[in-house]
């Protein structure tokens, strides 16, 4: 199975090669080129080769006298469980379920340790409620509760072991004056029994994650290199097996546990999950919200690569895994650094510095920038002042000139409102005579007008040219 030749293969085949004279038939490729390195002897490997060793199998009673069918048939169910067990211990397939287990029975009990720390802290509040504001690790919490018991206790309980000086006095200060009820000792014994629990898985917690340390680094050491331990043992968990992992494209692992989100995405037409596990990782946790998709999508193409490695590699280094990352915090850091160098205006170009030119000239300091008001002498030239008073006066005439350029508009404008007024004034004046003249006594008062004689000749002429 291991390719490797006994002291007896060695004893028979020396005896066989001063007598051969053509090739052995090898059922094994890699053993038959052990044979040849070593003893000299030419071997072949066929599938004729593959069927006659079929037919022996089949004809081995035949073939060696003085063996009971019973005696040969235990023989092969014998040989048949070794040879599986042998495989089964040695199968790459196999031993990473033990990484599965591990990192399964981790989470459980990281949700049990949350769900009895927060038991015990709600059980406890009731006769000490101010411990749980003060002390806030929980494993410290259910040692001090382990250690003192009873409220009345603290005064007299030593917890310099556990607390440091400030947080101990303000324990016991806190004990003094308590708000919490008091409670009876068959409880008090019911809570220091959850709070050993709680050590106790705590510790065998402690000891499972450095287990699963220790065989991710033998299994897959480039995995643990690139994405953490915790993060690989999820992948291959999810998986199934390493080999089931390293069969995915690197766009699977890189959603890899977030396939809910992936189809109801698909399902309703919107943007794709950019990661899954691998989000967790403490690459893609140090980059910026920008670009996580970017940094996702480079890791999981490494990791995929480091996956395929551990699973079908015969090296058990974790070189590779080391080059790779060094390369991905580069290309991290070309990204981060990128916003802060380009400040042109297209942003192609890099900023550039100047070059350093030492300059002997002293410079002296100059104080007129110190005060924003306007800085002139007290005593001003005779030119000066003879200047401002001629500018003053211009200034005075043109506002002079304006004043009386918008009298002038304004007694315009009132002129000619006045005559608009003087003309309506006058129609409507014509208009009143014209309605109040008297009618004359010969005209009759009719609303119908009489047709003059006139008139009628014209009318009778147009009915005799019509005619």
């Amino acid at each position: 199975m291991e390719g490797k030749i006994n002291k007896q293969l060695k004893k028979v085949l020396k005896k066989i090669v001063k007598e051969a004279h053509e090739p052995l038939a090898v059922a094994d490729a890699k053993l038959g080129g052990v044979i040849k390195e070593k003893l000299n002897l030419s071997c072949i490997h066929s599938p004729v080769v593959n069927e006659l060793m079929r037919g022996i199998r089949s004809q081995m009673d035949g073939l060696i006298p003085g063996v009971e069918p019973r005696e040969m048939a235990a023989m092969c169910l014998g040989l048949a469980h070794s040879l599986s067990r042998y495989r089964l211990k040695f199968s790459a397939d196999k031993v990473d379920t033990m990484i599965v287990q591990a990192i399964s029975l981790l989470d459980d009990l990281d949700k049990e340790l949350n769900n009895y720390i927060m038991r015990c802290r709600e059980w406890y509040g009731w006769h000490f409620p101010e411990l749980g504001k003060i002390i806030s690790d929980n494993l410290t919490y259910c040692k001090c509760l382990q250690k003192v018991g009873d409220r009345k206790n603290y005064a007299s309980a030593k917890l310099s072991e556990l607390l440091p000086e400030e947080v101990e006095a303000e324990v016991k200060a806190a004990a003094e004056i308590s708000m919490g009820t008091e409670v009876s000792e068959e409880d008090i014994c019911n809570i220091l029994h959850l709070c050993t629990q709680v050590i106790e898985i705590s510790e065998y917690r402690t000891q499972l994650y450095e287990y699963l340390q220790n065989r991710m680094m033998a299994i897959a050491p480039n995995v643990t290199v690139m994405v953490g331990e915790l993060v690989g043992a999820r992948l291959i968990a999810h998986a199934g097996s390493l080999l089931n992992l390293a069969k995915h494209a690197a766009s699977t692992v890189q959603i890899l546990g977030a396939e809910k989100a992936l189809f109801r995405a698909l399902k309703s037409r919107r943007d794709t999950p950019k990661y899954g596990l691998i989000y967790h990782a403490s690459l893609v946790g140090q980059t910026s919200p920008k670009h996580k998709g970017k940094i996702s999508r480079m890791l999981a193409a490494k990791t995929v690569l480091a996956i395929r490695y551990d699973a079908f590699g015969e090296d058990s280094s974790s070189a590779m895994g080391v080059e790779n990352r060094a390369k991905l915090e580069a290309r991290l850091r070309t990204l981060e650094d990128r916003g802060i160098r380009k400040i042109s205006g297209t942003g192609k170009a890099l900023a550039k510095t100047e070059k350093y030119e030492h300059k002997s000239e002293v410079k002296t300091y100059d104080p007129s920038g110190d005060s924003t008001l306007p800085t002139c002498s007290k005593k001003r030239k005779i030119e000066q002042v003879d200047k401002e008073d001629e500018i003053t006066e211009k200034k005075a005439k043109k506002a002079k000139i304006k004043v009386k350029v918008e009298e002038e508009e304004e007694e315009e404008k009132v002129a000619e409102e006045e005559e608009t007024s003087v003309k309506k004034k006058k129609k409507k004046g014509k208009k009143k005579h014209i309605m109040e003249q008297p009618l004359s006594e010969e005209e009759p008062c009719t609303s119908t007008a009489i047709a003059s004689p006139e008139k009628k000749k014209k009318k009778k002429k147009k009915r005799d040219n019509e005619d």
